[in-house]
């Protein structure tokens, strides 16, 4: 049975999405089937594994609201085998809206999820960057929550922010809910900046903290805009081969009770 992981933070610009196509990427890599769920109405996963989010015919929007099925839905080996993804486009901004009425509507991704799950190892949920219900549903369909953070003055104030989301998940919708884990983004030697930020959320920070810390790096900046991941892109950067030990990383972690 696949390991879901909602990939979260409720500030932007930190990362979430490069680490969702990255790892994933990664994970795919090194012969695990996986499902990216790209949950953020930017739709950037989307078009960061290489797909017209505005002209696909069926994206999570559909599928959350019953007007196709995740067969249908799913777009198989983007870029890379045996990673399969569900894409986005604006249009789910409105699903917002448009579920206000439906019942157990916060459990529709975890249904839809729930369908699939036997096919895969891993499904990486990309949550958008704000607390909504689109946020709401990936945190309730998650086994765990990986939260990249961005080396810089205020990461902990958003990393407090995201825990107490995850603390009223787990009280009122999935009490099974845990914190995968923090990884360190946008790293700058250089800086003695970036030192203090990881320093400091180490000291008031009582969760997992992954060892692998992602540099700043142009060649994953400029993977997006080519649309495919980091390690078709520059498989031999610096990049890619951090995120190939977050992978590995990952991997060590995963919990008999997952399988």
């Amino acid at each position: 049975m696949g390991r879901i992981i909602a990939i979260a933070n409720q500030k932007g610009g930190v990362g979430k999405t490069t680490t969702t196509i990255s790892l994933s990427a990664c994970l795919a890599e090194k012969g695990q089937r996986v499902l990216v769920v790209d949950a953020d109405p930017q739709g950037n996963t989307t078009s960061g594994l290489g797909y017209e989010k505005d002209e696909l015919p069926y994206t999570l929007y559909e599928l959350l609201l019953g007007n196709c099925n995740v067969v249908q839905c799913t777009y198989q080996n983007a870029f890379v085998e045996n990673l399969d993804l569900w894409p986005s486009n604006i249009n789910l901004s409105g699903a917002e809206i448009e579920l206000m009425d439906y019942e157990n509507k916060e459990y529709l991704l975890k249904e839809a999820i729930r369908q699939v799950r036997g096919n895969y190892d891993f499904v990486l949920i990309d949550c958008p960057p704000s607390l909504t219900m689109l946020t709401v549903n990936a945190m309730t369909a998650a086994d765990t929550v990986l939260v990249p953070i961005q080396c810089e003055y205020y990461a902990l104030e958003g990393l407090t922010q995201l825990m107490h989301t995850v603390d009223l998940v787990r009280e009122r919708l999935n009490e099974s809910l845990e914190v995968e884990g923090v990884v360190f983004t946008m790293y700058d030697a250089r800086t003695n900046l970036s030192l203090q930020v990881v320093d400091n959320v180490k000291e008031n920070l009582d969760k997992n903290i992954y060892k692998t810390i992602i540099p700043r790096n142009v060649r994953l900046a400029e993977a997006p805009s080519y649309g495919v991941p980091i390690t078709v892109y520059d498989p031999k950067s610096v990049g890619a081969e951090m995120y190939r030990t977050l992978a590995e990383e990952v991997l060590s972690r995963k919990d008999e009770s997952w399988q």
